[in-house]
């Protein structure tokens, strides 16, 4: 089978939404290394970021927070139940609500987490400032998506 190189639009390498999947991909792979020793998943680790922010939050602020819905969101949040990080409770105001709080173990595990963005800021080679930077530009892109999203489906 002869390849031919494509050039222009659709080259796989002119295609932004490639570069943030793939990268995607590599950030999982690094972050590996410094959360196994853990026994956390990098998407655990995100929910657990949201609670060391804030905790006791419903299921729902935790999605939105992290761009999820409940039906991605519920099985991590049964794996870190069953690992005796969070606690699941029904909201006593509104029994459909699930709240999302800490428990001693998942409140344990941010000191042994803290180490985590600069361990991976080195493997990227970037100091905290440049993480910054990159950070913000990025979550104005997601921000121009979501808007995007959101129009398109109004319309």
């Amino acid at each position: 089978m002869t390849m031919t190189k494509t050039t222009g639009p659709l080259a796989l390498g002119n295609q932004l939404c490639f570069a943030f999947y793939s990268v995607s991909h590599a950030f999982s792979r690094a972050y590996r290394q410094f959360l196994d020793p853990l026994g956390l998943t990098y998407p655990q680790y995100v929910v657990l970021l949201v609670l060391w922010e804030q905790d006791d939050l419903t299921v729902k602020e935790i999605g939105d927070r992290l761009f999820l819905d409940s039906g991605t969101l519920t099985p991590l949040l049964k794996r870190l139940e069953a690992a005796g990080h969070i606690r699941r409770t029904r909201d006593k105001k509104d029994e459909r609500q699930v709240r999302i709080s800490l428990t001693a173990s998942g409140r344990a595990l941010r000191e042994k987490a803290e180490e985590i963005p600069r361990q991976v800021g080195c493997v990227l080679g970037l100091s905290f400032d440049e993480v910054r930077a990159l950070t913000e530009q990025v979550a104005k892109l997601r921000g121009r998506l979501h808007d995007s999203a959101s129009l398109a489906a109004r319309t």
